[in-house]
């Protein structure tokens, strides 16, 4: 309460017109900015065939989600998310992502959210995301937040709705509790969707009012598309990854540059080869005040 939080600490000697713009676009559906990267596909390709002959196996996913936490490691502010009008920097980086429980349209979806130091290489990233998937993927799995709401919905209509209200309150006002926050797929720093896992397209996903996830990224099905490469066309494969940012928190320029190093990660996966042993920080954190996971 007071602008304290147990998942974020208050970022202090805010520009003021960064510091105005939550109370001007009040929701994040109303502050979404969008882009799209088409990832070229060959340097991952690549990456994967290599450490497959060293018997090491890594998907798409793997990558994608090992260069976000790196990124945000080297720029810590896109870790950051809105409350209440008051911008917070997130206690560790979180990745949410959705796994089916089966190949078949029938089959239920359950949501995983995993934490990271910033640290961690990406073979490091891929263990924790394979034991995720392990621990999720068959039908009589029950995660934090498949109970959780279990326990909401089995309840009338009326007081589902209510329940809910109650917990944004509680969230808006810091009083939500740390064990709901902890198993909510809805406060993280980033949600991946992998639409390429069923041969979808890309999409602009939204962001949640409800919660405080800051960007979506989509991973589209690859395709084969005209690729200017000096003063020739030719063919390349490239990877739709469609990304909806929340402006407020972050300026232009440190979004662009954040996007920039995301680029160079994807064109060159060994560079998370190893751990990140110094990571940045934000310094405009209210440090006084500490919270732990």
């Amino acid at each position: 309460m007071f602008g304290y939080r147990p998942d974020g600490k208050k970022i202090k000697d805010i520009d003021p017109i960064q510091r105005i713009m939550p109370h001007i676009m009040k929701h994040r559906h109303d502050s979404q900015n969008m882009t799209t990267y088409e990832c070229p596909c060959e340097p991952i390709d690549d990456f994967i065939k290599a450490e497959a002959e060293k018997g090491e196996k890594y998907n798409y996913m793997h990558v994608v989600i090992a260069s976000l936490v790196r990124l945000i490691a080297l720029y810590p502010r896109t870790n950051r998310f809105i409350m209440n009008g008051r911008i917070y920097q997130r206690n560790c980086i979180q990745i949410s992502f959705v796994v089916k429980k089966g190949l078949s349209a029938e089959a239920p979806d359950t949501t995983v959210k995993l934490d990271f130091t910033g640290h961690e290489s990406i073979s490091q990233v891929r263990d924790k995301i394979d034991e995720a998937i392990a621990k999720n993927s068959h039908m009589d799995a029950n995660n934090g937040t498949d109970k959780l709401a279990r326990l909401i919905t089995f309840t009338p209509n009326i007081v589902i709705g209510a329940l809910v209200g109650l917990i944004k309150l509680l969230d808006k006002h810091g009083l939500l509790p740390k064990a709901v926050i902890n198993v909510s797929p809805f406060h993280t720093t980033c949600f991946v969707t992998n639409l390429k896992s069923i041969k979808g397209p890309s999409i602009y996903h939204h962001l949640y009012d409800f919660g405080n996830t800051g960007m979506f990224f989509s991973m589209g099905k690859e395709a084969m598309v005209p690729v200017v490469q000096g003063k020739e066309i030719v063919i390349g494969k490239r990877l739709p990854l469609w990304i909806v940012t929340d402006e407020r928190f972050c300026d232009g320029f440190y979004f662009v540059s954040a996007l920039k190093q995301l680029r160079i990660l994807l064109a060159d996966p060994t560079r998370m080869a190893e751990p990140l042993e110094n990571l940045t920080e934000d310094t405009k954190v209210i440090d006084k005040h500490s919270f732990k996971k």
